[in-house]
């Protein structure tokens, strides 16, 4: 199962804490659905991940796994080209996190960022070890298939660092068995959340994948506006308003007049929340019918799930060959 393609491997995933919304789709989903064509690509749904922090709670996790996949279907991941892949139905992601948890200094893990930030985040008196070692695991994840580039956002690119640390350790001690994976560096479209902040389920301020018409109209309908427009004829300044940000997303060709309507006094923000409503959904459609077709077969989408995790069990037992026997364990 090794590589004779001549393309480079890509594993990129997402957590399962909820239901898929457009801040997905625009950050990662929209470019995964272009980058299957270029590279060998895997799509990964990261539940283990979710443990971090729902290991309390853990009944939603099945659910939103089989959301995650319908969403990237949804989005245009075609599973004949593309793995879905369910993290733990494939043994070397775990494997894979322990071996490189023996090797990997704990001053490295206290050092991140988004480690601290989480923490403090939800209030957490006494962070597992789980929290901690979420980037062991992220870099298992990646290196299992041995990952030579991931695509990122350049606020990202730090996160990776950590990986290609790890990756170069391993080396170092054991043999070149894993590349250091290079960020792929992506440009997308930023959707603030509907109250201006950014786009979080846990602040509930998000446009669903699977959110209907009437949803996303009632929530374009409630969308934050410029608090100094007043009246219709009030200038306005919509590069503060998440409605205006929306419409340069979904419909760029007039989003320059809207701006000028807006700040000239002629676009009340009633109307403009209107009009980027129908945009939504005509842009939001051709997803909507093919999560529909998803929904309607649950069958097909429990071979997908079992075929996303046959061929990614066959790269990645591989990778794991490679290192045990790197590691003189076989």
């Amino acid at each position: 199962m090794s590589n004779t393609s001549g393309r480079k491997v890509i594993y990129s995933a997402m957590q399962v804490t909820g239901r898929l919304h457009l801040g997905n789709y625009e950050g990662a989903l929209r470019n995964w659905v272009r980058l299957q064509r270029e590279y060998e690509f895997y799509a990964g749904i990261v539940d283990l991940h979710s443990l971090t922090t729902a290991f309390e709670d853990t009944s939603a996790i099945v659910p939103y796994t089989r959301e995650a996949a319908a969403d990237y279907l949804a989005a245009g991941i075609d599973p004949d080209v593309t793995p879905i892949v369910v993290q733990s139905r494939v043994p070397a992601h775990s494997e894979l996190h322990v071996l490189l948890s023996m090797v990997t200094p704990l001053g490295w893990l206290e050092r991140v960022p988004t480690y601290k930030e989480k923490r403090d985040q939800l209030h957490i008196a006494n962070p597992s070890y789980g929290l901690l070692g979420y980037p062991v695991l992220m870099a298992a994840d990646i290196l299992a298939y041995r990952g030579q580039a991931v695509p990122v956002g350049r606020d990202q690119v730090p996160h990776l660092e950590l990986t290609r640390e790890i990756a170069r350790r391993f080396n170092q001690l054991y043999g070149d068995i894993f590349p250091e994976p290079e960020a792929l560096l992506t440009e997308f479209a930023v959707l603030p959340g509907l109250d201006g902040r950014k786009m979080s389920k846990s602040y509930g301020n998000c446009i669903y994948l699977s959110d209907m018409p009437e949803a996303v109209t009632e929530k374009a309908r409630q969308m934050f506006t410029d608090p100094a427009k007043i009246r219709k004829s009030d200038p306005g300044h919509p590069d503060q308003c998440p409605v205006y940000a929306y419409h340069a997303a979904y419909s760029p060709g007039d989003a320059l007049q809207a701006k000028a309507d807006c700040e000239g006094g002629r676009l009340g923000c009633v109307d403009h929340k209107k009009q980027v409503a129908a945009t939504l959904i005509a842009a939001m459609s051709p997803l909507w019918e093919r999560r529909a077709a998803v929904a309607a077969d649950p069958g097909r989408l429990d071979d997908i799930l079992d075929d996303g995790a046959r061929r990614a069990r066959a790269k990645t037992e591989e990778t794991m060959e490679l290192a045990w026997k790197a590691m003189k364990l076989r």
